[in-house]
């Protein structure tokens, strides 16, 4: 049975930490791939500005090169709100998901819709960042128990980079280049994306 990663978000931009988690992933829990699945329409979050197209663009720049790490567009395409089960319904069930997410998402896990089904289509695998400790929510360690199923801790040399603080930099005119892969950084200024 194929192992796959499922590394979901806004990818508003697509930055390197994203593409670190990818890869650390990948080698550490000797997944077949990674795919990378950006929202269409996240409910939790304010309307994206910048168009699934033009996130999808800066997606596939970004993991030219990277073997191993695949885009699915199953959000993108799907009309209505974007909840994380319904991806998980739709996917093939021939193969067995690993839902990557970070502290950040893990602390607010029990928010998602429908987050108790979550847990029956994917393990989930939990990757330290700096703004957020690494703390299990009560009623998460308790499902998981009841399932009979463990959450995996990725050994992750967090970074310091989120999508919101590189378009603040951009519409500030700052750098980013140490952020972001060459070419999406191409691609934002050609566009003229987050100005």
């Amino acid at each position: 049975m194929k192992k796959i990663g499922l590394l979901g978000g806004s990818f508003n931009p697509v930055h390197n930490a994203h593409l670190a988690l990818a890869q650390t992933a990948l080698k550490t829990l000797s997944l077949d791939e990674v795919q990378l699945v950006p929202a269409g329409n996240p409910w939790q979050k304010q309307a994206l500005a910048v168009s699934g197209q033009d996130r999808l663009e800066m997606l596939a720049l970004a993991i030219a090169g990277h073997p191993g790490m695949v885009i699915n567009d199953i959000e993108i395409t799907r009309e209505g709100p974007t909840y994380t089960i319904d991806t998980l319904k739709a996917l093939p069930a021939s193969a067995s998901y690993y839902w990557l997410l970070g502290t950040d998402q893990l602390a607010n896990f029990c928010t998602w819709h429908q987050w108790e089904k979550i847990l029956d289509h994917v393990t989930l695998v939990v990757a330290q960042r700096n703004t957020h400790p690494f703390e299990i929510p009560q009623l998460l360690a308790e499902k998981l128990q009841q399932k009979g199923k463990k959450l995996i801790t990725l050994s992750f040399e967090a970074m310091d980079i989120s999508s919101t603080d590189i378009r603040q930099r951009l519409a500030n005119q700052q750098d980013v280049s140490r952020f972001l892969p060459k070419p999406v950084l191409a691609y934002i200024r050609q566009h003229k994306l987050y100005i």
